[in-house]
């Protein structure tokens, strides 16, 4: 692998092949066992951290015992190092001296063999542990229910795996340092004592002194680091919110306020970032002057007590400092990751713990049964007996969204009782916000069930109200894990009028969808889930609204040839719909009304019911003989299909551009100066020029205490000129302090300033960049940015560059103190140095490669996890669990396989640098006892300089490896930079307009398109082709037209989402190409196709810049029909949690018109906002917008004929192109129009 990444840019397949006992199945399993284990011991309470000793505690243990052996050598060299000075000085017997000069060297050899081996298989075991959390913390996404999983939000789920599974995998590294480190101190004091008797206790003082101090330090960087935590997650919740409704949000003209919100959270974040920043800054200071305090104090009192200091003694206790001074370093921080870790895997045993999905199956004559709640299978017998066996049955039962239910939750579906017999069609009617959905939900199990019983007899497969769409191909989302049956999948296909919309995409049926379905249009994405339900072949269909996203022929299709047709008419099939051919189609209909069964029975029944009237408006189109109502009803549709479809055959790609997701881009090479350059900018220049200038003095008190003290050694020899010596040697640690201080703490604020800045200038250059920006990048690789390289940026490159810094200084100082010390040294230089740019660049090449491959196969697991999230109950209802868990470890697989080779490679370059370390360490040593013999020619100087050559000999080989660690190290945490400096230059609408207009524009609301051509990709056919019509001020107006005609497409050119090719759109004759961008969004008013509601008060999701005065917002609601409900709830200071989940769609729908209202804007328009509600509140939202928007233009894409009837003229499109324009009425009349024969097609 190492040859290869010098010769070209490295590939997964070029990676090290993984080790059977790192295959992420078996990590899995080890954990497993172990979680089930602790489970089944401490059942209110069980905790990941005994989980994780029980599966991985032995292997753990018996590295603990190489550990101390390799500590245990280490304390041989300053004992030979002293024996070596006493001979020295003495300078007789050669033959001892050679062998203690190879003693030394061979000692440092075994040394780096130890070392290597520790690090390595304690590196696996982090590996093994890192992929089997993230597998449990996945495995549990996918096994918890909705009800469950409400008490955590979204955003602490993805921390979860981004952060804490990493935090909680460092474990490792903490665990052994905890007994370690103190066994080091307690050695290296002891061998002190042998050295200096009691004098050592005044140094030790000191460091025991700084030890409270660092460690109230660490608790307060502790508490920070929650607070900031805590922060984070809020801040990635609503960057995640900014970035998937980007597209709302532009037209909204809300960006810079969302950025706003933002940005308080950052600063928040900041906030408690600086307060650890600085807190390390002190740490940084209090470790790095002990060494300097420690030698001042114990060799001062060491003299004072009155005995004279020779070169062995002197070298020795340095040495031995040596080895003091990274224990005592790294300390702290081996508490502060154990403090992390322990906080880390408390929070995830909390999610962990959850119950989950609790569905029980049991066998019987039925098939299977799921039976949620208390009883484990009440209804069997029944299930057996009878004629007609149930499918679904509801006994008493009540649920409730929560599973914390004690909060006093509203319950949601309060004491239903049904049963749906099987084979039959069920139509769930009822209002807006009557519980259909949750009824759905509840057959799942996906809500908390407080009491009774619901039982779902056989497989399920489900159609939520929000289609979710995978990203993959379209064959992938329709197959959905099952094996390819071409003749099925080509009924399929037909059956939900897909056959048409995929033969127009680029590659047929394997055609790539983004995330979330970006490059299909509504209807699509409706007809995708809804083939995957049918596909799957199951016993009983929930189905979500399905009709309301799609217009009303297509809805009459799926309804013949999928719900009644042969694919499925043998089912269970339940329905939630307003649709009203449904409904006259469904064998038993259930009318829910606010989370109680109003009203249910067989259709039979329901003619003559009091409710027809209220669910099926004019219901002389509803047929007293069902009969002959099917009956007709397939003539039409065939003749729809012959019709429309033909005629009007259909271009998906027109609509939305379709795009295939672009690779993620990664860089060759080294990272570029440029990016340094830009961070040092970031942190800015005078910053940047203090680090180095304090980092270069700091060192230089450093080497010249050491110097001094070696002159010390060598020239008394009694007791006399004690003081002035001291004097001295405090003025070096003095000097050394307060540089220390400076580089501390201006390292600290040039990191905080650089993270602000960042941050600040991407996300301004993101909320500025055009929409198809974020539909060519998933949210998954745009979020990453915002997470994990910010992150780095704010707290692990600050750090490593330190680091670098620091090593850099030191090994800079010894390479001056050796070469005066001893000249020959230069000698050795040429040849060391040349070795090692050798190895350093043959690894870097390497290692650089390796870290990008590992950064591109990190994203595909966080945005499989985010999706997950998402689709999860659909998930669970088609049972395909296993499916999933397994395609999420062939990426963990892959990231395995990338860090182990990171590892692998990093620990092949710390061995070679060790062991050209203990080679300078043997050359130092054996020319010093050469030397020694007068009869040589030169002298390689006095006791005191050599002891000080090989004091500072012995440490190279950790500032060796740790600078060349460090360097590429901090090339690596670079590339987050250099990827969130490739984001600063990416393209930016146009925000600077040539002309301004007056703050009550548009007076009239006239809106002129003149040869309009728009096209979303320069290689795609036209969205829109030479458009051009003229809407009068005060007009509503309906555009119509299959789905993908350029409906969508007529809003994105008018709000210039999308730029347009050629033409000019005119709204009160004034070109909105000339006007800037947010300031033409802002003048107009939107009610977008999905609903969009984000996190906080109903207030401020009513009008975000709070202009208006609470009377004008509640006016706003009761013209929606919706302000009882809003006062029932808990009024204006309502909290609306993450995407709405308060309020049903259609609620949601009505609460964005209220919106558009208080908007108060000349011009409204609308997409397809009544898709969702039933026809009742369809027909409130129709009377509110014609009574209450008189004087305003609006604009309305319609599915439903029945909505755009009573407007002033419509709009028909096809592909592109406008075909007809006039008013709706005068059109009906003529039967040759095109609106004539799509109204026909609907009966309404």
């Amino acid at each position: 692998m190492m040859d290869l990444g010098v010769t070209k840019q490295l590939d997964f397949k070029d990676l090290v092949e993984l080790p059977c006992d790192l295959m992420p199945s078996s990590c899995h399993h080890t954990l497993m066992r172990g979680w089930v284990a602790e489970q089944n011991k401490h059942n209110s309470n069980p905790s990941l951290f005994r989980a994780m000793c029980y599966a991985y505690g032995w292997p753990y243990l018996r590295l603990g015992l190489l550990k101390a052996i390799n500590d245990c050598v280490g304390f041989i060299s300053p004992l030979l190092l002293n024996k070596l000075i006493k001979f020295l000085q003495q300078g007789s017997g050669d033959v001892d001296g050679y062998f203690l000069a190879l003693s030394l060297g061979f000692t440092s050899i075994l040394k780096s063999f130890l070392d290597t081996q520790y690090t390595f298989r304690l590196g696996k075991l982090k590996l093994m542990l890192r992929s089997s959390i993230m597998i449990i913390l996945y495995r549990k996404c996918l096994f918890i229910s909705q009800a469950e999983r409400s008490i955590f939000s979204d955003g602490e789920v993805q921390t979860f795996m981004s952060i804490d599974a990493d935090r909680t995998a460092n474990l490792c590294n903490s665990l052994h340092d905890v007994w370690s480190l103190p066994l080091q101190i307690g050695v290296a004091l002891y061998l002190l004592y042998t050295q200096v008797s009691f004098a050592f206790v005044s140094g030790v003082a000191i460091t025991i002194l700084l030890i409270p101090v660092n460690k109230w330090i660490s608790t307060m960087i502790a508490s920070a680091t929650e607070k900031m935590m805590k922060q984070k997650d809020e801040r990635i919740r609503g960057a995640g919110e900014l970035i998937t409704y980007i597209r709302t949000l532009k037209m909204y003209s809300w960006e810079h306020l969302f950025t706003k919100r933002l940005m308080e959270r950052r600063a928040m974040e900041v906030q408690h970032l600086s307060t650890r920043k600085y807190l390390d800054a002190w740490c940084v200071f209090f470790w790095a002057t002990t060494p300097t305090l420690f030698s001042l104090f114990t060799f001062g009192v060491f003299a004072l007590m009155g005995h004279s200091l020779s070169a062995a003694t002197v070298f020795t206790c340095v040495a031995l400092f040596n080895t003091l001074i990274s224990p005592l370093n790294s300390f702290p921080w081996v508490i502060n990751g154990l403090i992390d870790a322990m906080i880390s895997s408390r929070r995830l045993s909390k999610y962990l713990s959850c119950p989950e999905h609790n569905s029980e199956c049991e066998q019987s004559s039925g098939g299977r049964l799921n039976t949620y709640g208390p009883s484990p299978c009440l209804f069997e017998s029944e299930v057996d007996a009878g004629a007609n066996p149930k499918a679904i049955v509801f006994q008493n039962a009540s649920c409730v969204w929560s599973s914390s239910y004690e909060v006093g939750n509203s319950v949601i579906l309060d004491g239903i009782s049904l049963d749906f017999p099987k084979g039959i069609f069920v139509a769930i009617i009822g209002e807006v916000g009557s519980g259909k959905s949750s009824l759905l939900n509840s057959i799942l199990g996906e809500m908390h069930l407080i009491r009774g019983v619901i039982q779902a007899c056989g497989s399920i497969a489900y159609v939520p109200q929000v289609p979710w769409i995978q990203s993959g191909s379209v064959r992938d989302n329709i197959l959905f894990g099952k094996e390819y049956d071409a003749r099925r999948y080509r009924e399929v296909l037909q059956a939900c009028a897909l056959d048409i919309d995929i033969s127009l995409m680029i590659g047929g049926d394997l055609a790539y969808i983004g995330e979330k379905g970006v490059n299909l249009s509504g209807g699509q994405r409706a007809r995708l889930a809804l083939a995957r339900a049918v596909y799957c072949d199951s016993d009983i269909y929930l189905l979500d609204d399905i009709l309301s996203a799609v217009d009303s022929q297509v809805a009459c299709w799926i309804l013949q040839r999928t719900i009644l047709g042969p694919l499925m008419n043998q089912k269970t099939r339940v329905l939630c719909t307003h649709n009203v051919q449904a409904i006259s189609s469904a064998d038993m209909i259930v009318i829910m009304d606010r989370g109680h069964v109003k009203w249910a029975g067989m259709s039979a029944n329901f003619l003559v019911s009091p409710y027809l009237a209220t669910y099926v408006p004019n219901n002389s189109k509803f047929p007293s003989s069902q009969l002959l109502g099917k009956e007709s009803m397939i003539c039409a549709s065939d003749e729809l299909r012959s019709n429309v479809l033909l005629e009007s055959g259909f271009v998906a790609t027109s609509e939305e551009a379709q795009e295939t997701a672009e690779t993620e881009f990664r860089k060759e090479g080294r990272v570029e100066l440029s990016v340094y350059k830009s961070y040092a900018t970031f942190a800015s220049w005078p910053v940047v020029f203090v680090i180095c200038v304090s980092a270069f003095f700091m060192q230089a008190s450093r080497n010249g205490n050491d110097l001094w003290l070696s002159h010390w050694v060598d020239n008394t020899t009694g007791t006399e000129n004690t003081r002035f010596y001291l004097v001295i040697l405090s003025i070096f640690g003095l000097v050394n302090s307060l540089f220390t201080l400076a580089r501390a703490f201006s390292f600290s604020y040039g990191g905080l300033r650089a993270a602000v800045q960042v941050h600040t200038k991407l996300l301004n250059k993101l909320v500025d960049a055009p929409v198809h920006f974020f539909d060519q990048n998933p949210s998954g690789r745009i979020l990453n940015r915002l997470s994990s390289d910010l992150y780095t940026l704010d707290d692990s490159l600050p750090f490593i560059l330190n680091i670098l810094l620091a090593n850099f200084y030191s090994l800079l100082g010894i390479v001056v103190v050796l070469s005066y010390v001893q000249i020959i040294f230069l000698l050795l230089l040429f040849p060391l140095w040349y070795v090692y740019r050798k190895l350093q660049f043959y690894y870097r090449s390497t290692s650089r490669e390796l870290r990008r491959l590992d950064s591109v196969s990190r994203s595909p697991i966080y945005s499989c996890f985010t999706e997950t999230l998402d689709g999860s109950s659909t998930i669970r209802a088609f049972r395909k669990e296993e499916f999933f868990l397994a395609r999420f470890m062939e990426h963990i697989t892959l990231y395995q396989q990338t860090s182990y080779s990171e590892r692998t490679a990093s620990l092949w370059l710390s061995l070679r640098l060790q062991l050209l370390a203990a080679f300078v360490i043997l050359f130092i040593a054996v020319m010093a006892v050469v030397g020694c013999r007068g009869n040589f020619p030169l002298s390689f100087g006095t006791p005191g300089l050599v002891g000080l050559a090989l004091s500072y000999a012995a440490p190279v080989v950790s500032l060796l490896s740790s600078f060349l660690t460090s360097f590429t190290e901090t090339e690596k945490e670079m590339v987050s930079v250099e990827r969130v400096v490739e984001y600063m230059d990416i393209p930016q609408e146009g925000l600077q307009g040539s002309r301004s207009v007056h703050p009550e524009w548009p007076m009239q609301g006239q809106i002129e398109f003149e040869h309009v051509t728009l096209r979303y990709k320069p290689s795609l056919p036209a969205a829109l082709n030479d458009v051009s019509f003229y809407i009068a001020a005060g007009m509503q107006v309906g555009v119509v037209g299959r789905t993908g005609a350029g409906k969508s497409s007529l809003l994105n050119a008018l709000f210039r989402l999308t730029p347009i090719c050629n033409g000019h759109i005119l709204v009160d004759g004034v070109d909105v190409a000339d006007i800037s961008v947010r300031n033409l969004r802002g003048h107009f008013a939107v009610v977008p196709q999905s609903p969009f509601l984000f996190e906080g008060s109903l207030r401020e999701n009513l009008d975000p810049s709070g202009m208006t005065t609470d009377e004008k917002i509640w006016e706003a609601l009761q013209k929606c029909h919706i302000k009882a409900e809003i006062e029932l709830a808990g009024g204006l200071d309502l909290p609306v949690k993450e995407s709405g989940t308060s309020f049903s769609v259609g609620q949601w729908q009505l609460i964005c018109l209220a919106r558009a209202i208080v908007k108060s804007s000349k011009i409204l328009c609308l997409d397809e906002c009544t898709a969702n509600v039933d026809t009742q509140t369809a027909m409130i939202l129709q009377n509110t917008i014609s009574n209450e928007c008189k004087g305003m233009t609006v604009l309305t894409i319609a599915h439903r004929i029945s909505t755009v009837l009573s407007m002033d003229e419509i709009l028909i499109l096809d592909h592109g192109n406008l075909v007809e324009q006039g008013n709706p009425q005068v059109l009906l009349k003529d039967e040759y129009s095109r609106f004539s024969s799509f109204a026909r097609a609907s009966t309404m």
